[in-house]
């Protein structure tokens, strides 16, 4: 369901927004060669006024994939290109803003159904349909300021000093995810 934006046509209106908004962009298609998908909190229904937009991607090539999201987005409001590495894993990430929506694309040499954005999604998605109840107590802690993983975790009474490797392992245990 997630490897095309066309469900956020059918959903609230923060999601048809950022339909209009993605498709006005054209990131997802100008970007297919790098399978965007994107993730966290608005395809989910759970975002708040301040939610930014993350795409993820496969990325090979750093350098390419530079050299392709600044002649593409490098105008744009609060344009920047970072590099480093996530949990030993080489990253690159873009930030801008565009139509009052902050974007953030998250690249790695591997593929998006393996990166741990995806994970999470696939984990919360499946939460949320379990326990429709989760969704309302998920965005109070949101809006006191946790990330969406502990969030998650805080709801499901798991413990542990990092919400993000918890909620992997929780999906792990529930063989919703490798």
């Amino acid at each position: 369901m997630y490897f095309t934006i066309a469900y956020l046509k059918e959903g609230n209106a923060k999601q048809k927004y950022v339909y209009q908004v993605l498709q006005q962009l054209g990131i997802m298609n100008d970007f297919s060669h790098y399978s965007p998908v994107l993730c966290g909190t608005i395809p989910l229904a759970i975002d708040h006024d301040h939610s930014d937009l993350d795409i993820i991607m496969t990325v090979k090539d750093f350098n390419v994939f530079t050299d392709e999201v600044k002649e593409a987005y490098r105008q744009m409001e609060g344009f920047r290109v970072k590099l480093y590495n996530v949990r030993n894993i080489p990253t690159v990430k873009v930030n801008f803003y565009y139509h009052k929506l902050a974007f953030e694309i998250f690249g790695q040499n591997k593929p998006v159904m393996e990166q741990n954005a995806y994970s999470h999604m696939i984990i919360e998605a499946k939460l949320l349909s379990k326990f429709p109840e989760f969704r309302n107590k998920v965005i109070a802690y949101k809006k006191q300021g946790y990330h969406t993983e502990a969030a998650f975790c805080k709801v499901l009474d798991l413990s542990g000093s990092d919400p993000f490797s918890t909620l992997l392992d929780y999906g792990r245990e529930k063989n919703w995810i490798n």
